[in-house]
């Protein structure tokens, strides 16, 4: 288990990680998201030993992280600006991973290989960045680490080996109990990936749920009324995150339970109403309006 207790993470005078607590459990992936800055990459440098903290604690299986390589060596970090010798190749790095890490897996990076269309023998320095991602996930997994940090890892890849991608990491974390953790702005690859999600901004904790408790918490609903009732009087009853008019329909996003807030509604006589699903996206855009991001100020 990860666990984050009171983490701060401070450069100079900017506040990158505000007060941090939170746990992640072995054998899921888990999902970091949130505004630009909010602190995700941040967040994946503490957990790899990139970055010290600068108060509280980042600890794994109740042991530090920081300068402690018994740790260390457990973790493997695929950041979103991944490096790799220009001159080398997916070849010449697995002798070298063959090394340094005692559980690296040979047959199992043969297999990769062939699984993934990258040219193992091709110099990083001529390989697109989506190829050279793909070269950073078949070493990390060949050297069968327990914690896999990725940071927008979906960037680059195309839409087969994006698939690929997720169901090499799934089959990893279904039978080796492998924890992943993910930071992406790609929502639409988080919602159905990821087993827990996080929602971070200006460096702190907005929400933190299960991804099915999540679409649970929030809903959309229309209806349309012959008599428009006030607004005041349904955010009374309703707790309405966000609500638009056209006419005499309205649009809404609400927090509760379907049932529950289905019949508050009911009490203010609609000729029609529904509730809709929501989108990972916009379960993200509520929430980020709720902690005071100004949406309509971005979006012009």
């Amino acid at each position: 288990m990860i666990e984050i207790k009171g983490l701060r993470k401070e450069f100079g005078d900017t506040l990158a990680l505000n007060d941090l607590a939170l746990s992640i459990d072995t054998g899921s992936i888990f999902g970091l998201i949130g505004s630009n800055g909010a602190g995700k990459s941040t967040l994946l440098r503490v957990l790899a030993g990139v970055y010290r903290a600068s108060s509280g604690e980042a600890l794994v299986d109740g042991q530090p992280i920081w300068e402690n390589k018994a740790v260390k060596m457990r973790l493997r970090f695929l950041p979103d600006d991944l490096w790799l010798p220009p001159q080398s190749s997916v070849l010449n790095m697995g002798k070298v991973f063959q090394k340094l890490y005692p559980a690296w897996d040979e047959n199992y990076f043969q297999q990769l290989c062939a699984m993934f269309p990258v040219n193992e023998k091709a110099r990083f320095g001529t390989l697109s960045k989506g190829n050279r991602r793909q070269a950073g996930i078949i070493l990390a997994l060949s050297s069968r680490p327990d914690i896999l940090l990725l940071d927008e890892l979906f960037d680059g890849l195309d839409p087969v080996v994006r698939h690929l991608t997720k169901k090499v990491l799934v089959d990893e974390v279904a039978n080796r109990r492998m924890t992943v953790v993910l930071a992406s702005h790609n929502l639409r690859e988080m919602e159905d990936f990821c087993d827990s999600l996080v929602l971070l901004h200006k460096g702190g904790l907005v929400l933190e749920q299960e991804l099915d408790e999540m679409n649970l918490c929030l809903h959309r609903f229309q209806a349309v009324f012959q008599e428009m009732p006030e607004l005041s009087a349904l955010k009374e009853k309703i707790c309405i995150t966000s609500i638009d008019r056209n006419g005499s329909m309205l649009t809404f996003v609400a927090r509760g339970r379907e049932d529950e807030i289905l019949e508050a509604l009911d009490g203010f006589s609609p000729t029609f109403r529904e509730c809709v699903p929501l989108s990972l996206e916009e379960v993200f855009i509520s929430e980020m309006e709720a902690a005071g991001y100004d949406i309509d100020n971005i979006l012009g």
